[in-house]
């Protein structure tokens, strides 16, 4: 059973940094494209920041030049680098990844979410 386990959230000042953290264990093949998404209050769910497993990287608008998104593939972890954080950036982040656990059998996979707050 495959599970992603998110850590790294809290709350932080505008301006600080952040480092969330995300784990991917059980029946895993292959990871394909691992990702952050992050849903505020009221709002629906957005994409954050993807990486597929060749290593290229897609971003927000909203957090280009901020945000950096990384990946381990030994450890099966990907990890997102929050830098010169903004209140509008607080939300629940959820890492999310598309893993091969048979031949032909690949899944969508969420963690359970951590929350991000940014206040003063």
């Amino acid at each position: 059973q495959v599970q992603l386990v998110e850590s790294g959230g809290g709350l932080q000042q505008p301006g600080g940094s952040l480092k969330l953290s995300c784990a991917a264990s059980g029946g895993i093949r292959v990871i394909h494209d691992m990702a952050w998404y992050r849903q505020a209050p009221g709002k629906e769910r957005e994409m954050v920041a993807i990486t597929t497993n060749d290593g290229s990287t897609n971003y927000a608008d909203a957090v280009k030049g901020r945000f950096t998104i990384s990946r381990d593939n030994a450890k099966n972890t990907v990890y997102l680098q929050m830098n010169t954080l903004k209140p509008e950036d607080t939300a629940v982040y959820y890492c999310y990844a598309r893993i091969r656990t048979g031949i032909l059998s690949f899944g969508d996979y969420w963690g359970q979410g951590t929350q991000v707050t940014v206040s003063s």
